[in-house]
C-alpha cells in the first residue's frame, strides 16, 4: 500500500529471508515511477507475480514489528470502499507523517567526521560530493553514483555518522531527553563534602548552587537541571564550571512529552437520574451496541461516561472518547485526568509530530499511560489492540465530517464500524442529537436512554426572543444591542456573573462598501468579499487567506466614504469595551486561539473568572462547563436560519440550543436572549421551548416531502478546474451520464454559494439514493462513469471529488 492517491495496492518482489521476516502492517521503503522512493506498508505476503508489470525489488525494510495492526488494516479497508476513496489517501492520513519518509530526503555532511579510511568507494563519492556541495538529495545522489539502488549506500553512511539526514518536508521523530544533574561520586562522605564547600567558600553562587542542590536532594527525587538553576537562581554556565571541575555530572533522562500528572480519585455519585440511566445504558448493550444518550444540557453526562469507562478499564479493555473540537478536549481532559490520572492519551493536530508519533507507539504497545485515548476525529485511526468502548460526545457536531482532503469520512459513522470490528460497545450522546441517529433509534436501530433533569436539579434557562426590526424602529438599539440585552448584560454584571455572547462570524465586518458608488473590495482569488480585520486594520479572505491593508479610498470611484457592513466577533468585542468600560472583554474565534495553548489560555482565564464577558464564535456552543455564566446572548439568530442547505434548521437549532446550554449551569436559572428580525420562526419558537420532538417531527416531515437524509442518502460530485469552461462542460456531461443511469434522483448541476475558491471554478451535482436502492451498486455505477470520465482526454485535468454522506 503506497501514500498516494491510487485505489490499487501493488505487488514487489522479495526475498526468501525477507518474506520470513516481514509481517503484516510493517513498512518497507520502496521505489515507485521513475524514481521517486516511498514508504509502502506490507498488505499482504504472497507467491503471485503480477501479469501486467514486473515487480521491482524492494528497497529495505524499515521495521523490526509491525506498526499497523491487522483490524486497523480491515477499517481501512472499509473506508476506502464506503467512501469511495483511494487506499492510499486513508494510509497517509492515518499515520503520522514523520512515519512517511520520501525520497525528497535532504543528505547534509557531518562536519565532526573525520575518519575517511572506513568508507567503501561509494560511500567515499557520496562523501567528497558533500565537499563541494552543502546538501544533496537522494535524487542527486543517483546521478552521482550513476546508479539506482542507493538507499543502503546512504543508510550505511548514517550507520557510520559521516552523514546525517534531515526530512525537508517531515520533522523526523527525536525522543525528548530531559538534562538532569547528580554530585560525582567522590563526594559521598561527610568528609569531602566538607572539604568541598571550604573550597567553594570563595565562589559565592557555586556554593549556592551546592547547597541548593542538598535542599532538593531531599526528596530522594532525580534533581533537573532546569529546577536547579532556578531555585538557586544561578546561570547554566555556573553548572557547568561545577561539572567541569567535576563536582557535578550532567545526565538525561527520555520522557514522554505529554504525561498527565494527577491522583486517580474516586468518582462522583451520581444522582437518581443519572444511575437510572447508567443501568439503561447497560440493559440496552446487552442486545443493542449503539446506544443513544439524549441528556439536556448540564444534565451530568461526562459523569455517567466516567462510570462506563471506569468499568471497561476494569475489564482491562481501551476506551476511545471522541469530540468534536480540540477547544473541548481542554476541559475534558481536565475532568478525566482527576479521576484517571495518567491512564490518558490525547492526540489531536495541534500536537506536534513526535507527540503523535509518542501516542501511536503507546497505543500499539498497549501501554498502561494510553488506556483511555482522548481526541478528535483522526484517533480513529489509532492501532488499539483491544478496543471496549468508544464515546462519541456531541454526536450531532458537523466538525465530526472531513471535508479535505480525502478520506471524506465521518468520525462518527467510522467509529461505529470500528467498534463492530473489536466486538466493543458504542455510545453516543448529545442534548440535541443529530436526526439520523434520533431516526435510528426510533427505528431500534439504536438503544436509546434519555436523561432530561439537570444536574442539581438546576432549572433550564430562561429564554426569551427579542424583536430587532422592532427596536431599529422604535430607535431603541445601541449599535447591534438592544436595549433589552444590554440591560441582562448589565444585571448579570451587578451580581458577579459571567456573560456569554454568540456571534457566528470572525473578523470586524464581512463587507466594506463605497457609499458612492457601491463597490465592496472582492478575493482576486475567490468569489466572495474580503471581511475586515480592524486589529491589524486589512483585509482579508477567510477562504484563501489572501490579505491586503485597509485602503483609504474605493478602488473604482476614488471617494473616501467607505463603510463597513454586517459585524463579526472582533466589532462586538470593540463596542462592549465602550459600553462596559469597568469590566473586562474576551474573544474566542479562530483568530485568538491559532497557538497550541491559544484554547487553554482563553478557557483558563474565563473560569478563573479574569474575564467577565466572552464573544465568541461556534467553539463556544460545545458541551463546555462554566459554572458563573448567568447570560448567555446570540446576537443575530437569522444567519443561521437563512443557509442554504437542507440542514440549515437543524444545524441552527442545536446551535442556539447548545449555547443556551452554556448559561445557568450551577445554582440559579441563567437566561438567554436571542436577537431576530423574525421571532416567530418556527425553529426560534421550538428553541425558546427548547421542545427538541417538535423540531424533530417537524424536520422529518420535510425530509421525506422533500427526499433527504435519513429516507433517502447522498453522494454529491464536485469538479473543480482554473478553467470555467472546462468545468462547464465536464459537470453538463457527467450530468447526462448520471441522469441516464439514475434519472430524477440527481440534482444540478449548481454552483456553490462561493462558486470560485483559491482560482479554481467549482460546481457540484448531487445523486440521491431511495431507501430501497443498493448502495453497493450505486456506487459501482458511480465508480464506472467516473472511469469513463477521466478517460476522455479533455476532462482528465478536471479534480474530480466524492463525497459520500456529504453532510
Amino acid at each position: 500500500m503506497l501514500p498516494i492517491p491510487i485505489q490499487k495496492t501493488f505487488t514487489y518482489s522479495v526475498t526468501n529471508e525477507e518474506a520470513n521476516f516481514l509481517k503484516k502492517g510493517m513498512r518497507v521503503a520502496v521505489s515507485f515511477g521513475k524514481s521517486k522512493i516511498y514508504t509502502g506498508l506490507v498488505f499482504d505476503i504472497h507467491q503471485n507475480a503480477p501479469t501486467l508489470y514486473e515487480a521491482k525489488d524492494i528497497h529495505q525494510i524499515l521495521d523490526e514489528k509491525p506498526i499497523v495492526n491487522e483490524t486497523q488494516l480491515k477499517h481501512w479497508e472499509w473506508i476506502a470502499n464506503y467512501y469511495m476513496c483511494a487506499l492510499g489517501d486513508v494510509y497517509r492520513a492515518s499515520l503520522p507523517s514523520a512515519f512517511l519518509l520520501e525520497s525528497e530526503t535532504i543528505v547534509y555532511k557531518n562536519e565532526a567526521f573525520s575518519d575517511e579510511d572506513i568508507l567503501e568507494d561509494d560511500e567515499f563519492l557520496i562523501f567528497e560530493a558533500l565537499q563541494h556541495q552543502s546538501q544533496l538529495t537522494i535524487h542527486q545522489i543517483v546521478d552521482v553514483l550513476g546508479k539506482k539502488k542507493v538507499m543502503p549506500t546512504v543508510n550505511g553512511l548514517i550507520k557510520k555518522a559521516a552523514i546525517y539526514i534531515r526530512e525537508q518536508i517531515y520533522e523526523t521523530y527525536k525522543p525528548k531527553l530531559v538534562k538532569y544533574v547528580c554530585l560525582n561520586e567522590n563526594y559521598n562522605s561527610d568528609e569531602s563534602l566538607n572539604n568541598l564547600l571550604l573550597e567553594l567558600a570563595r565562589a559565592k553562587k557555586q556554593k549556592d548552587a551546592v547547597l541548593t542542590f542538598f535542599q532538593l536532594a531531599s526528596t530522594k527525587k532525580p534533581i533537573k537541571v532546569k529546577d536547579l538553576e532556578a531555585k538557586a537562581n544561578v546561570s547554566s554556565s555556573i553548572l557547568k564550571s561545577l561539572v567541569d571541575k567535576n563536582i557535578f555530572e550532567f545526565y538525561h533522562i527520555k520522557t514522554d512529552r505529554i504525561s498527565f500528572k494527577g491522583d486517580t480519585n474516586a468518582l462522583k455519585n451520581l444522582n437518581e437520574f443519572q444511575e437510572k440511566a447508567l443501568t439503561e445504558i447497560k440493559e440496552t448493550f446487552k442486545q443493542k451496541d449503539v446506544t443513544l444518550l439524549h441528556g439536556i444540557t448540564s444534565s451530568g453526562k461526562t459523569e455517567v461516561y466516567t462510570k462506563l469507562i471506569q468499568e471497561v478499564l476494569d475489564a482491562g479493555k481501551q476506551v476511545l472518547f471522541l469530540l468534536p473540537e480540540i477547544a473541548l478536549t481542554t476541559q475534558i481532559i481536565t475532568r478525566l485526568q482527576f479521576y484517571f490520572g495518567n491512564q490518558i492519551s490525547v492526540f489531536h493536530s495541534k500536537y506536534s509530530m513526535n507527540e503523535r508519533v509518542e501516542v501511536w507507539n503507546n497505543v500499539l504497545e498497549n501501554k498502561s499511560k494510553a488506556q483511555i485515548i482522548l481526541g478528535a476525529r483522526s484517533s480513529i485511526f489509532l492501532p488499539f489492540s483491544d478496543l471496549g468502548l468508544v464515546v462519541v460526545d456531541e454526536e450531532h457536531e458537523t466538525s465530526y465530517k472531513q471535508f479535505e482532503p480525502s478520506p471524506r469520512y465521518n468520525a462518527r459513522d467510522a467509529a461505529i464500524v470500528l467498534a463492530k470490528m473489536y466486538q466493543a460497545k458504542i455510545l453516543l450522546g448529545s442534548a440535541t442529537p443529530s436526526l439520523e441517529s434520533y431516526f435510528n433509534a426510533q427505528q431500534n436501530k439504536y438503544g436509546f436512554v434519555e436523561l432530561n433533569r439537570r444536574f442539581g436539579n438546576v432549572q433550564l434557562p430562561k429564554i426569551e426572543l427579542i424583536d430587532v426590526k422592532e427596536k431599529h424602529r422604535k430607535k431603541e438599539m445601541k449599535g447591534h444591542f438592544s436595549d433589552r440585552m444590554l440591560k441582562l448584560i448589565q444585571e448579570a454584571l451587578d451580581v458577579k456573573g459571567q456573560v456569554i455572547l454568540f456571534q457566528n462570524r470572525r473578523g470586524y465586518s464581512p463587507i466594506v462598501e463605497c457609499k458612492t458608488c457601491g463597490v465592496s473590495p472582492q478575493c482576486p482569488n475567490c468569489d466572495v468579499s474580503l471581511t475586515y480585520h480592524k486589529y491589524k486594520h486589512e483585509l482579508r479572505c477567510h477562504y484563501c487567506n489572501y490579505q491586503r491593508a485597509m485602503p483609504n479610498s474605493c478602488s473604482a470611484c476614488g471617494s473616501n466614504t467607505l463603510d463597513t457592513k454586517g459585524f463579526g466577533t472582533e466589532q462586538i468585542e470593540l463596542e462592549l469595551k465602550e459600553l462596559f468600560p469597568d469590566f473586562k472583554i474576551g474573544r474566542m474565534d479562530l483568530d485568538t486561539t491559532r497557538g497550541k495553548f491559544g484554547y487553554q489560555k482563553i478557557i483558563g482565564a474565563f473560569e478563573a473568572r479574569e474575564i467577565d464577558v466572552l464573544v465568541g464564535t461556534q467553539m463556544l456552543s460545545k458541551g463546555l462547563d462554566f459554572d458563573n455564566v448567568s447570560l448567555v446572548g446570540i446576537l443575530n439568530a437569522d444567519t443561521m436560519l437563512n443557509f442554504p442547505d437542507f440542514r440549515a434548521h437543524e444545524r441552527a437549532y442545536q446551535m442556539m440550543v447548545q449555547v443556551s446550554g452554556r448559561a445557568g449551569r450551577s445554582i440559579k436559572q441563567g437566561n438567554v436572549a436571542i436577537q431576530t428580525y423574525n421571532p416567530y420562526h418556527q425553529i426560534l419558537q421550538q428553541v425558546s421551548t427548547t421542545n427538541y420532538k417538535a423540531m424533530y417531527k417537524e424536520q422529518l416531515q420535510e425530509r421525506w416531502q422533500y427526499k433527504y437524509p435519513p429516507y433517502y442518502r447522498l453522494i454529491k460530485i464536485t469538479l473543480k478546474h482554473r478553467d470555467y469552461n472546462k468545468v462547464e462542460s465536464g459537470i453538463n456531461w457527467l450530468f447526462k451520464a448520471l441522469y441516464n443511469s439514475f434519472g430524477e434522483n440527481v440534482l444540478g448541476p449548481t454552483a456553490p454559494a462561493v462558486a470560485r475558491i483559491r482560482n479554481q471554478y467549482i460546481k457540484n451535482l448531487v445523486i440521491k439514493i431511495p431507501p430501497k436502492q443498493s448502495l453497493a451498486n450505486t456506487k459501482k455505477q458511480v465508480s464506472k462513469i467516473r472511469n469513463t470520465f477521466e478517460a476522455v482526454k479533455d476532462f482528465r485535468p478536471i479534480r474530480f471529488i466524492i463525497d459520500v454522506d456529504a453532510y
